[in-house]
C-alpha cells in the first residue's frame, strides 16, 4: 500500500523540483540582478526606461530617480520603471 502511494506522488514531486530549476530559480537570479544594478546606478549613468524610452539619470533617490529624456526634459520615474542600464 504505502509502495503505490509512493508511486502516485513521485511524477507530482518530480514536476515541482523541475518547475523550480527551470521557472522559480531563474526568475529569483533575474530580480537579484536588476537589484543590485538599480543600487549601482549614480548621477550620468544611461538608462532603458520599462516604457521604452533612453535617458541619463540626474538625480538618485530612495524610491526615485530623475531621468533626462531629451535636452531639457526630465521625469522623476519610479525604481521599478528603470528596466536596464546601457554604455
Amino acid at each position: 500500500m504505502e509502495q503505490s502511494m509512493l508511486a502516485q506522488f513521485a511524477p507530482l514531486v518530480l514536476i515541482m523540483v523541475v518547475f523550480y530549476f527551470l521557472i522559480m530559480r531563474p526568475q529569483q537570479k533575474k530580480f537579484k540582478a536588476h537589484q543590485q544594478m538599480l543600487s549601482e546606478l549614480k548621477v550620468g549613468d544611461k538608462v532603458v526606461l520599462a516604457a521604452g524610452f533612453k535617458g541619463r539619470v540626474t538625480k538618485v533617490g530612495e524610491q526615485f530617480y530623475g531621468v533626462e529624456i531629451g535636452r531639457g526634459v526630465e521625469v522623476e520615474v519610479d525604481r521599478n520603471a528603470i528596466a536596464s542600464k546601457t554604455e
